[in-house]
């Protein structure tokens, strides 16, 4: 079975009081005004993966003003271990608790059940902008690969973190260092392993698809020097930079360094110096590459959430980009300002209409047929 929502609820939830709508297996088209709370619907879709959601926002930016009580979210989720219900709330501003059938969950059991990716125009840049928006491209990526690399994120910032303080502290006790730099060592080593497969995964789905969007070749590199190859080369490396860190008061050597270079396949040219809408057709064809080889690793499609997507595409290329993602079974929720940006999917799709009222964000389903 397709992994797929079929019922969502929010409420209190950013511009939505109350809104309940249910789905098929079908794309969600989501179309209406600039501020009506389109994008909105779909960052409560990416809280359903582990993390901060696509805005990287607090649980208590997320609440409905002027009532700031706290908001709530439930999901009716058909995964390929069955139904399940899924919800999070967050009380008066505090962190999000999730529940899975009613049960308290931590956030990694969604990395288990649910699969979900993104593409915001926020994103645009990716290629232009500093390395730290690529590693979290690429490590949103892995985590759809690996869930269990968000826990050894976390334990390598937190680790980090503590060495970090020391270095500030100017703190030169080897016997400080050691029990810190061997956590970070292991799960350093952890992480870049992960990245490294989850690329060449995304390499082959995008070799082995005839797809209307150019491929990108893609190499994990460092802002500075080589990253070890290994938990016993990383905690090496770590303990001879230990004085280059200490002029510097932070850690500069480790997988928190990496940068994801790409590069446009069809011309030899550097994904940076490429035009805006090869950036833009570049980092589709890596969502669509993700989402590929997740049908035979997941068993199912991922989740996939396109915002403003079809405002930047000729007529041709959205009619490829509909075709690629009704193909792949994907339960793709988009966004646009009109329905005339959606043409080409007809009935393939269904429409809902987003707009703007004194009492909150109203969601109304249209029926549309191609």
């Amino acid at each position: 079975m397709p992994l797929r929502i079929s019922r969502l609820s929010l409420s209190h939830f950013r511009s939505h009081f109350n809104v309940v709508i249910e789905m098929d297996a079908r794309p969600v088209v989501l179309y209406g005004p600039n501020g009506a709370g389109k994008t909105n619907l779909i960052e409560a879709v990416s809280l359903f993966s582990p993390g901060r959601g696509m805005r990287r926002a607090s649980a208590q930016d997320m609440t409905r003003r002027p009532e700031a009580l706290g908001w709530k979210i439930d999901g009716l989720v058909q995964t390929p271990d069955g139904l399940q219900d899924i919800s999070f709330v967050s009380e008066q501003g505090q962190p999000r608790q999730v529940k899975i059938n009613d049960k308290p969950a931590p956030q990694t059991r969604l990395g288990e059940l649910v699969r979900v990716l993104w593409l915001l125009p926020s994103m645009d840049r990716l290629w232009i902008e500093g390395a730290e928006g690529r590693r979290r491209f690429l490590d949103r990526m892995t985590l759809s690969f690996f869930p269990g690399h968000a826990e050894a994120s976390l334990t390598y910032e937190k680790a980090m973190r503590e060495r970090n303080r020391l270095l500030k502290d100017q703190v030169r006790d080897p016997i400080w260092y050691k029990a810190i730099e061997a956590q970070m060592a292991k799960s350093g080593a952890q992480i870049h392993a992960n990245r490294q497969q989850a690329l060449e995964r995304i390499l082959l789905a995008q070799d082995m698809a005839s797809t209307h969007f150019p491929a990108a070749e893609l190499d994990l590199v460092q802002t500075e020097g080589e990253m070890p190859d290994g938990e016993t080369e990383l905690r090496a490396a770590l303990e001879e930079s230990r004085f280059r860190d200490l002029a510097a008061g932070r850690t500069l050597v480790g997988p928190h360094r990496a940068d994801l270079y790409g590069v446009f396949a069809a011309k030899g040219v550097p994904a940076s110096d490429s035009s805006t809408g090869e950036q833009k057709a570049l980092l589709i064809s890596l969502v669509l590459a993700n989402a590929r080889a997740l049908v035979d690793d997941f068993g199912s499609p991922p989740i996939v959430l396109l915002d403003e997507v079809a405002a930047h595409l000729d007529a041709s290329r959205r009619a490829a980009l509909y075709d690629e993602i009704c193909a792949l079974g994907a339960q793709a929720w988009m966004t646009g300002t009109g329905l005339e940006l959606f043409t080409e999917l007809g009935s393939r799709a269904q429409y809902f209409e987003v707009t703007d009222a004194a009492e909150g964000s109203i969601v109304t389903p249209i029926n549309a047929t191609g």
